[in-house]
């Protein structure tokens, strides 16, 4: 089952490399130019958080598969964590 969210992933992500929109695609709320891709494979959920907001990149900051049953919420942990892996990618894209 990983292996099938993988390919979902994948071809999601190259759609959004192009600057592209996929339908398993959204904005991640409270972060602009965050993007987040559900992948639902039987019953789990894989989600993958990147930006494409930093000039010529794109950051993957996050893969997990969600675990909790309630909602389709992103954990608050996960969410601090995309924040923080955001803070250094525009760091590090500033030093450049």
């Amino acid at each position: 089952m990983f292996e099938d969210a993988r390919d979902v992933v994948r071809r999601a992500l190259h759609v959004g490399w192009q600057r592209k929109f996929h339908a398993r695609e959204k904005p991640l709320r409270g972060l602009p130019g965050v993007y987040e891709i559900v992948a639902d494979i039987a019953t789990d959920t894989y989600r993958l958080v990147y930006s494409v907001g930093l000039p010529d990149t794109m950051y993957v900051l996050h893969a997990f598969k969600k675990k909790s049953n309630i909602g389709i919420a992103t954990p608050g942990r996960d969410l601090d964590l995309n924040r923080a892996r955001l803070r250094q990618a525009q760091e590090g894209s500033n030093e450049r």
